[in-house]
């Protein structure tokens, strides 16, 4: 059993790598950003509600708590998938997913200010790390000629930023309900902030595009299946290899901009990309070795 959820991590990791990929694909056709992350998060908003409803015990639906953590989560999850497109449409999805997975730095300073967590030597180096590592990839000292755009940078970053938001909400969710409640409501106040936020003749003209069929599958793949096989996988996987298998994601993403979308790296940035890569998931599984207080694997991830 154990195997067979080390597959479902590694296969929603796949997911959200693909779902990376096929937000590029759509960007570049000129769909907003918002609109991309509205659809990918309504077509998944659906699917746990069908998750719930086959499985409604302990929801914790009552509880006002599990609402307040959740909206969190929400807001979190719609500024993660927002700027992450919005970094892929103004730089590349290899640049994009890799600043995204910076995320557990951002959980470990939140968690330093709120004394949630004691920062030590060995935080404080790899944080240093990854932060070296985020200046090679994204060129900041070359920004202006052939490097990352700010925008690309900054975005990036914000989705890693709001990433540990929507950690931080799942966290203290989850003692009060069901993580299937926990995503409805979460994908709930995604769906209606960002159909708030998006162009609506842009969200409305996706009905009738031939690109609907792409919607579709970033929805299914990037917010449906993905979700549920985490939470599945989690079930039986060990916090330090889930954080580990947890890489495919930014390298799947990688490849697939290099692969489909022409796109390019060069010698440093696949340095600084690996730095980070490796950085973040060794903290990670410091972090669950420690047992600390508040978690770095996404979704309890």
């Amino acid at each position: 059993m154990a195997g067979l959820s080390t597959i479902f991590v590694a296969l929603a990791a796949l997911c959200w790598g693909l779902s990376g990929g096929i937000g590029g694909i759509l960007t570049a056709e000129g769909w907003d950003p918002v609109v991309v992350s509205f659809y990918r998060g309504a077509v998944g908003f659906l699917f746990v509600l069908v998750w719930l409803a086959l499985r409604p015990r302990g929801s914790g639906l009552a509880s006002r708590r599990l609402w307040f953590w959740s909206v969190i989560a929400g807001v979190g999850v719609a500024g993660n998938f927002t700027f992450y497109f919005v970094s892929i449409a103004e730089g590349s999805v290899a640049v994009a997913a890799t600043l995204m997975y910076c995320a557990p730095v951002f959980v470990y300073l939140v968690s330093f200010t709120l004394k949630l967590e004691s920062p030590s030597v060995f935080k404080w180096a790899a944080i240093a790390m990854v932060m070296v590592g985020v200046v090679l990839l994204t060129g900041i000292y070359r920004i202006g000629s052939d490097g990352v755009t700010p925008v690309a940078a900054v975005a990036g970053l914000l989705s890693g930023l709001s990433y540990a938001v929507f950690i931080f909400g799942f966290k203290y969710a989850a003692p009060h309900g069901s993580p299937q409640a926990i995503l409805v409501i979460a994908f709930a106040v995604l769906a209606a902030l960002l159909f708030w936020l998006g162009d609506a003749d842009q969200t409305a003209a996706v009905l009738k595009t031939p690109s609907w069929p792409l919607f579709v599958v970033l929805g299914v793949v990037g917010a449906g299946l993905s979700f549920i096989f985490y939470i599945i996988g989690l079930n039986h996987t060990a916090p330090a290899v889930a954080s580990i298998v947890a890489m495919v994601e930014p390298v799947t993403a990688s490849m697939f901009g290099v692969v489909v979308l022409n796109e390019s790296l060069d010698a440093l940035q696949v340095f600084g990309m690996g730095l980070i890569l490796l950085t973040v998931t060794a903290l990670s599984v410091y972090s669950n070795a420690q047992d600390g207080p508040v978690t770095t694997t996404p979704l309890g991830k």
